[in-house]
């Protein structure tokens, strides 16, 4: 089955969103964490988000998941007959 360019960008797309929810909880500290905060906040807002890192680095993992997954079905180890078999249903 030949994937079009919008299949794969979907694929790619999801991909990202799930690894930078995965990515959202490093290193970020909450103003309780630190001891300074502006009064009034709620203590467990984070004092810096960084998020720029943290979408650089979103970017990289989830192209490097990607490409090893796209390698992997086109070498035929993530076809559905295989995937089935792994999880013993018949196919």
């Amino acid at each position: 089955m030949a994937y079009t360019i919008s299949t794969l960008f979907a694929i790619y797309f999801v991909l990202w969103w799930i690894v930078l929810f995965l990515t959202l909880p490093f290193g970020v500290r909450s103003q309780h964490e630190d001891g300074a905060g502006a009064p009034g906040t709620d203590p467990g807002a984070p004092i810096m988000a960084r998020m720029g890192r943290k979408l650089i680095w979103t970017t990289i993992i989830s192209a490097a998941v990607y490409a090893v997954s796209m390698w992997a079905y086109y070498q035929g180890y993530l076809n559905i007959e295989r995937l089935s078999k792994l999880m013993g249903m018949p196919f």
